[in-house]
């Protein structure tokens, strides 16, 4: 996820953090995922645990279906990356 892969993610991520739609416990979610994507571990590694923490913030019943919607957009990014 070197270099571009990891903007364009960092973007995405940080488009969820802003929408009004999103709960503050979704936020923290976005907020622990973009440094798990800044750190040093192996890139699969990010991607994997990336998916599982906005997997399960898209069953949070308080988000709007908008929100919902951009968060699942997010993970197809990140499986298209996937090895």
């Amino acid at each position: 996820m070197a270099g571009k892969n990891d903007e364009r993610i960092s973007k995405l991520l940080e488009d969820i953090m802003n929408d009004r739609g999103v709960p503050r416990n979704i936020k923290s979610s976005i907020e622990e995922s973009i440094k798990i994507l800044n750190s040093k571990d192996p890139e699969e590694e990010k991607i994997a645990t990336i998916i599982s923490i906005l997997d399960e913030a898209s069953n949070d019943p308080n988000l709007s279906p908008h929100a919902r919607t951009k968060i699942w957009n997010m993970v197809s990014v990140l499986e298209s990356l996937k090895k």
